[in-house]
């Protein structure tokens, strides 16, 4: 057990020798997908914001208006009417066990969109009330905005949200989750290879780290992906890592997808092409978020201090 000295950051984890986490069937790596669902709930005058969304879009180094940007409203609209859909067909048709972020502003904006991911007995996880940054928004109204958030997400899917993915955090955003019984699980960490309970906060919060480099949003940011073959490649190469050192000490690789990102057709074809590479290997658990931390939170209790 480490010693606690007060420092709010942890940065030993599970050293040398990780522990082993005893994936079902003594699988040597779990894949997790995520689709980001937050097309209707970005920043915009229209939503009551102050300036123009300016983060994961085609269009290169956008300024913040603070009248309405059309180009931008557009590229954020082609993720909500066609890309969730071509992404919503490959990930039905390989039964792709997928966790959704979703935005609740964005699902109350496409009913349809949450009948289709329910019917695909998809987990639809909690990704906050609005895509904005929280960094500068005090802590009382990201508590009220976390709050609504839950209610408005039962109301959608129709039971509560088991996880919580932020995205764009606050130094408040960790305590303020760990204050939601409801929550099994955060994802708003890039910590790891593996789930963990951070000790920070009123109760233990179980952590399943998400990723930003094997995600789509590198089309969207200097020096990231161009083409599909670059994405795929990056994704190949980081499961056959995690895969081999799976023989040993398994891990976890998460996928990030974004509907206005990899819904594009020149993108969607690297999803397809990993789908089919991870599925002709044995020893391979592909599934949900909730799933893996369930599994975690039976085997892996958290410590007592």
């Amino acid at each position: 057990m480490k010693k606690d000295d007060g420092y709010p950051r942890d940065l030993i984890g599970y050293g040398a020798v990780p522990p082993h986490p005893q994936w079902p069937d003594n699988a040597r790596i779990a894949v997790q997908f995520v689709l980001n669902f937050e097309e209707g709930g970005e920043n915009s005058v229209l939503h009551g914001d102050p300036a123009s969304e300016v983060f994961l879009s085609e269009l290169s180094a956008p300024a913040a208006f603070t009248d309405r940007h059309l180009s931008m409203e557009s590229v954020y609209e082609y993720g909500s009417r066609a890309g969730f859909w071509r992404l919503h067909r490959l990930l039905t048709q390989y039964q792709v066990p997928v966790t959704v972020f979703g935005v609740t502003m964005a699902l109350k904006r496409h009913p349809k969109a949450v009948e289709a991911m329910l019917n695909a007995n998809w987990e639809i996880a909690c990704h906050g009330l609005r895509w904005i940054s929280y960094q500068q928004v005090d802590e009382a109204t990201e508590s009220a905005h976390m709050a609504q958030a839950l209610q408005q997400h039962q109301q959608l899917t129709g039971k509560p949200a088991r996880g919580w993915y932020t995205g764009r955090t606050s130094p408040n955003t960790l305590a303020l989750v760990a204050k939601q019984p409801q929550i099994l699980y955060c994802a708003d960490s890039y910590a790891d290879d593996l789930p963990y309970y951070d000790y920070h906060y009123e109760r233990p919060l179980l952590m399943v780290p998400y990723t930003l480099d094997t995600n789509d949003m590198r089309f969207a940011t200097p020096s990231g992906f161009s083409t599909a073959d670059q994405f795929f490649n990056y994704l190949k190469d980081a499961f056959d890592t995690l895969y081999t050192e799976g023989a040993d000490t398994p891990k976890m690789l998460s996928i990030g997808m974004h509907c206005r990102l990899s819904g594009r057709p020149g993108r969607i074809a690297a999803i397809k092409r990993f789908i089919e590479y991870v599925y002709q290997h044995e020893q391979v658990w592909v599934a949900t978020r909730e799933a893996i931390a369930q599994h975690w939170q039976q085997y892996f209790a958290p410590v007592k201090k």
